[in-house]
């Protein structure tokens, strides 16, 4: 008989404490352990889906910038009425979506620590082609060449038939989570930043997102969010206050679930 052993937790992780992760920076030492259950269910183990989200921000009428968010349907398994920033998961034909300009390489390689180089370009556009669908906020550049003569589907009417197309290169990874187990959806999610004066189109609400809003960052710990959305204001907050280097490689957090423990890694 072979014994299987527990996945190790890496040297270094740190051990996230409440869900309200920007309340307080996470610590090493207290453990927390998952859910088994969640809105009092269980569901069967699930392979996390990849999945992206785009984080617009603006600056405010004060010094804290604001993030776009919005809140999800009730209808949803998956996080209803809850504020979150668009995205969803990756359709197969965002591998072969016409792009307007490239990713920044050191975003392609930071993609590309868990991804192939085709998933990542995929991932990227995911995140571009949710924001138009939810908010109808377009991240793009005029594509060379004008409309394709192709048809991509109802998902690209009024973007990719305008002559845009997704201009990645206006993207920052910021962060990677995924969800745990024990939920009714999972996802390998990749969140995504980009300045809002980048971005173009009047915004509308979907029906995937409603109450679409500008919201502070101080403001929006106040609204009913997933413990991971309160994570990544966190991290939006931090870059707020001290700007990567867009000119050097960074690592990023990896939200993740080892061993039945909620961790933040550095990827």
């Amino acid at each position: 008989m072979v014994i299987m052993s527990k996945p190790r937790i890496p040297a270094g992780a740190v051990v996230r404490g409440t869900d309200k992760g920007y309340d307080e920076q996470p610590r090493v030492g207290g453990e927390r352990k998952v859910d088994t259950t969640h809105d009092g269910k269980k569901y069967p183990y699930l392979r996390p889906r990849d999945a992206a989200t785009l984080i617009l921000v603006r600056p405010g009428s004060t010094d804290i910038p604001e993030v776009l968010l919005g809140c999800r349907a009730a209808a949803h398994a998956f996080m209803p009425n809850r504020y979150v920033f668009p995205g969803g998961r990756v359709d197969p034909a965002d591998a072969r979506i016409p792009v307007a300009t490239p990713l920044d390489p050191f975003v392609d390689e930071r993609l590309q620590r868990a991804a192939t180089a085709q998933r990542a370009r995929a991932l990227a556009v995911a995140a571009v082609r949710e924001t138009f669908e939810e908010t109808g906020l377009l991240l793009a550049k005029p594509l060379e060449g004008g409309a394709p003569k192709e048809d991509y589907g109802a998902h690209w009417k009024g973007f990719l038939d305008q002559g845009l197309a997704p201009a990645l290169d206006c993207l920052d990874l910021i962060a990677r989570a995924v969800t745990p187990p024990g939920r009714p959806r999972r996802f390998n999610a990749r969140f995504f930043m980009a300045r809002a004066e980048d971005a173009t189109g009047e915004i509308r609400p979907s029906s995937e997102m409603g109450d679409i809003r500008w919201v502070r960052l101080d403001e929006a710990r106040e609204l009913p969010l997933p413990a991971i959305t309160g994570l990544i204001l966190g991290e939006v907050g931090r870059l707020a206050k001290e700007p990567p280097d867009r000119t050097q490689q960074r690592r990023i957090p990896l939200f993740t679930t080892v061993n039945r423990k909620h961790l933040m890694l550095e990827e």
